[in-house]
């Protein structure tokens, strides 16, 4: 059976990889305490696949081999594929409260637009189409836990890469073995925590003459050569505060440094072909983007809950302001549902035969710009309750008991119950693991700067534009208005 188990997903990550913490090496992240609880958050994810109540979900045979692969995986070819691809990602995204970013859902659907991109990537450079199908169905067979890098490193954004090299990986060699790669990748999300990475852009690409930066590649993370460094964990728990959603879904970021890494020819995909990475990077992430919505929208579902749960436990959720706040948030998550309904109804097939859902770039836009506002609406509600809270030792401190009981209780609930709602409501908006959530939000749908001006480049304005201007032109025209009314009701 193809489909990994919590267990067999542990021991994978005991593979020899070279990856650090706080500048200890660490051979098996499944046992580490900085990681356990995330593994074995994703591992008890892993293992409902296997259950018979969500197997039919979650996962999908495949007809060529007869496997059962995840359902993330399945190249949706109808309206009700992609549609069984959504509620398998709610179902996922339901069970980790919108925390998991890269959950292996998301990752799945971008190996799987690599895959549909494979013919274009073949008509670059014989090999590279079959390369990517590949490498597609070795996850997909192996249900592998993937990563993906991103980001340059932030060394001198004003500078060059081609007079700096070390600013952009790049491809220093190509033999018969593969290519060499040299250089450094941030952030790489789940980077700690799963078998491979895929790198497949850099910003560098846009540079005319710096097509030794182009380049799509997948490799093990146990790769030799290269290097994994994890920033400090947002999971633990001193003074006898619980974090259960830091030690859950912390996925890690990290550094990696490719230390003259060798590509194996076979994992390459493409290479010094930035007019192909510009007009792929979209297309390979059509799935992924509709995945990032579902995502987002069950982390608004949670910021709303908490933020209601908050309200009635200090008895405000009858104030006029902060059912506006709340409606405001529930406003925000319903139009979440709007965007994945467009997708779904703009959905168009692919040159490969699948159905790729509809562009909703302004929907990623729009979910950068409300995403600190949700945030902002459960911080104001709980002001500063969200700040000091009994820990646990506290409230077991005999002195302590009866003045937290007496002054630190809530409506209709005691103090032990409101320290716990409230320190959940703080993890999610205020502590280090909220803030890298609310950072996380901003930052990995890519340059909103950039995103906007692409909007403004691709929307047809014509229609518009030349009504407009038949006006301009004949102002005084009395058909002119019938005519421009006719026009827009067509």
């Amino acid at each position: 059976m193809t489909l990994l188990t919590g267990d067999r997903y542990r021991a994978g990550l005991d593979d020899g990889r070279e990856l650090y913490l706080d500048g200890e090496r660490i051979t098996d992240p499944a046992s580490h305490p900085a990681f356990r609880p995330a593994v074995d958050e994703l591992a008890r994810l892993l293992d409902l696949q296997h259950d018979p109540e969500h197997s039919t979900l979650l996962t999908w045979k495949d007809p060529e081999t007869g496997n059962r692969i995840a359902r993330a995986y399945q190249p949706p070819r109808t309206l009700e594929d992609l549609r069984l691809q959504r509620r398998s990602a709610e179902f996922w995204h339901a069970e980790s409260l919108g925390q998991h970013g890269r959950s292996p859902a998301f990752m799945a659907s971008i190996a799987l637009g690599v895959h549909d991109f494979r013919h274009r990537l073949e008509a670059s450079h014989a090999g590279f189409g079959a390369n990517a199908d590949a490498w597609y169905r070795h996850c997909a067979e192996n249900d592998l836990v993937l990563s993906h890098a991103l980001g340059d490193p932030q060394i001198d954004r004003s500078a060059d890469p081609l007079e700096d090299p070390d600013l952009a990986l790049r491809v220093l060699e190509e033999n018969d073995r593969g290519i060499v790669v040299r250089g450094a990748k941030q952030l790489t999300t789940l980077a700690p925590l799963a078998h491979e990475v895929l790198v497949y852009l850099s910003a560098s690409f846009t540079q005319r003459k710096g097509e030794q930066f182009v380049v799509w590649f997948a490799l093990p993370l146990n790769t030799p050569g290269l290097v994994t460094l994890c920033r400090e964990p947002l999971g633990s728990a001193p003074w006898g505060h619980a974090h259960p959603l830091g030690a859950r879904f912390d996925e890690q970021d990290a550094m990696l440094f490719f230390d003259d890494v060798v590509v194996p020819w076979d994992r390459v995909f493409l290479l010094r072909d930035g007019e192909l990475a510009r007009t792929g990077l979209g297309r390979i992430n059509a799935w992924s983007a509709y995945i990032g919505h579902i995502r987002f929208r069950e982390r608004l579902r949670t910021l709303l809950a908490t933020a209601t749960l908050v309200a009635e436990s200090i008895g405000v959720d009858g104030f006029r302001n902060v059912q506006e706040d709340l409606g405001r948030l529930a406003g925000y998550a319903e139009l979440t549902e709007y965007f994945l309904d467009a997708a779904e109804a703009r959905a168009t097939v692919t040159d490969s035969g699948l159905l790729a859902p509809g562009d909703t770039a302004a929907g990623r836009v729009w979910s950068a710009e409300v995403a600190a506002s949700a945030v902002e609406i459960v911080r104001k509600i709980g002001a500063s309750g969200l700040l000091m809270q009994p820990t646990a030792n506290d409230l077991a401190n005999p002195r302590l008991r009866p003045h937290l009981d007496r002054y630190m209780r809530g409506r209709g609930i005691d103090a032990e119950h409101k320290s716990r709602l409230f320190r959940l409501a703080w993890e999610l908006t205020g502590d280090g693991f909220g803030q890298r959530q609310d950072l996380y939000e901003y930052v990995h749908r890519g340059d909103l700067t950039r995103n906007r001006i692409n909007i403004f480049k691709r929307y047809d304005q014509s229609s518009v534009r030349e009504r407009l201007q038949r006006l301009i032109d004949n102002p005084d025209d009395p058909a002119e208005p019938a005519a421009v009314l006719q026009e827009a009701h067509r």
